[in-house]
């Protein structure tokens, strides 16, 4: 797969991100503030930015959007869990809400 091509599907993601976000903050906004793992002011920036500001922002080539769980032990807990099917998912949910979203630092918007 070319650079162009990751370039592409990255920007493909940020949008469908960024608008999800959206929509998510939209319809509930306390719960999207614990399932974006972002806080209050991001969460305003994200809910008031135009198409012309998401669509520049998705266009970067960087993903927005990145894991909240730096743990690969807590991933692997996610994705080889023994439980039986009908535990699997409200146990993943469990696990994934168990850490809260990491601040980035001021002016460490690079």
């Amino acid at each position: 797969m070319s650079h162009t091509n990751f370039l592409d599907e990255i920007q493909e993601i940020n949008l469908a991100y960024l608008l999800l976000a959206q929509r998510l903050l939209s319809e509930d906004r306390e719960a999207a503030l614990f399932r974006l793992k972002i806080d209050s002011d991001v969460a305003d920036l994200l809910a008031t930015l135009s198409a012309r500001q998401l669509t520049k922002l998705a266009r970067t080539n960087q993903l927005v959007c990145r894991f909240s769980q730096t743990s690969a032990q807590r991933l692997r807990q996610v994705t080889q869990n023994p439980r039986d099917q009908g535990l699997a998912g409200l146990h993943a949910s469990l696990l994934l809400a168990c850490d809260t979203f990491e601040s980035l630092p001021p002016g460490g918007e690079g």
